[in-house]
């Protein structure tokens, strides 16, 4: 068959077309991964975009194993990303917390909505964060992706033993968590006592739904005087809310933030911050606030 320079352009666009294919159905894991090792969703997706863009500047058949291939940029350019802004935020005011991925509850089936949110909690995120760079890499790749220890060596340039104790050591510092109410409905149910006792500016109640060594964050964006360190004990922690969170509670509406019960505040429509909560048994065991501008402009709202 006689080729010509058409017939040629028709054979290479489908093979670009095949390539795009095969990228899509790897995209989703590819986020998930980065946004694990970011939290955020807007620099994961720029790590995933970064990744398209050095495989359309590779040569396919030169990768004998794409999807590992991928997993292994896009955690490459994650680690260069994250050491880049833990740089910046050595001189960050008060608590730097993970972007959220949020959607709004409707009533209808708020199982199906939790589906729309990424499944991992803030409180994981915030605890992922206090790792070193590495560590969080080597946890993230293996405890929560299954890539072998092999793989995870070449990305970071050490070796498998090494690579085993950095996820050893971020898993400790992991399972130090309490164990997570799994159950929405029970979630909810917290999170609209919680909300009630704060319109109505009842301190007892409120109490009563926080558990005794509860910790509250709240990322203003590093703005002095507003930046604040964490705030730990049910009864600091209910003055403080009862004292600033007032007079926005009745701005408060139901959400699913990263997978859990949450809640959105909106004056007028516009989202001023959105409010994590992690609940243990049978108490709410912290309080994650993002209100930090940047973040909230960047926020996207599953509905």
């Amino acid at each position: 068959m006689h080729v010509t320079e058409s017939n040629r352009e028709d054979v290479t666009m489908t093979d670009r077309d095949l390539l795009t294919e095969e990228f899509e159905e790897h995209r989703a894991r590819l986020r998930a991964v980065a946004y694990r090792m970011l939290g955020s969703p807007s620099e994961a997706e720029d790590a995933v975009q970064e990744a398209w863009l050095r495989l359309n500047r590779s040569d396919p058949d030169a990768i004998a194993n794409l999807p590992g291939w991928l997993t292994a940029v896009v955690a490459r350019v994650s680690l260069d990303m994250l050491r880049t802004r833990r740089a910046r935020h050595e001189d960050y005011v008060g608590t730097w917390l993970p972007e959220p991925v949020v959607a709004v509850e409707s009533g209808d089936d708020p199982e199906h909505e939790a589906l729309l949110a990424d499944s991992v909690g803030l409180a994981l995120l915030v605890v992922l964060e206090q790792l070193a760079p590495a560590e969080r890499l080597a946890f993230v790749l293996h405890d929560m992706f299954a890539v072998p220890f092999e793989e995870i060596a070449t990305i970071i340039d050490r070796t498998p033993a090494a690579s085993r104790q950095l996820a050893s050591r971020a898993r400790r510092r992991v399972q130090g968590a309490p164990a997570v109410e799994a159950d929405l409905g029970r979630q909810r149910e917290l999170v609209d006592a919680f909300l009630a006792a704060s319109r109505e500016g009842d301190f007892e109640a409120l109490v009563a739904v926080l558990d005794p060594d509860v910790v509250f964050h709240a990322d203003t964006g590093g703005v002095p005087p507003l930046a604040r360190p964490p705030i730990v004990g049910a009864e600091k922690v209910a003055n403080n809310v009862l004292a600033r969170g007032r007079p926005f509670a009745r701005f408060a509406r139901p959400a699913i933030v990263n997978g859990a019960a949450g809640l959105v505040v909106a004056p007028a429509g516009r989202p001023m911050a959105v409010v994590g909560f992690t609940v243990a048994d049978q108490r709410i065991v912290e309080i994650d606030i993002i209100a930090d501008p940047e973040k909230l402009q960047r926020l996207r709202v599953e509905q």
